[in-house]
């Protein structure tokens, strides 16, 4: 029985380091092709 709370709770703590890791991972700096992309539309 312990083996099976064990097995949830790190299944719980990995969902939530999911979570948590794509939610406050850095974004991306926008090339400079993508920049000069969007300063030649009006």
């Amino acid at each position: 029985m312990w083996i099976l709370m064990i097995e949830a709770c790190v299944a719980f703590f990995l969902l939530v380091f999911i979570v948590w890791w794509t939610m406050y991972a850095p974004k991306p700096k926008p090339r400079d092709e993508d920049k000069t992309q969007q300063d030649d539309q009006p």
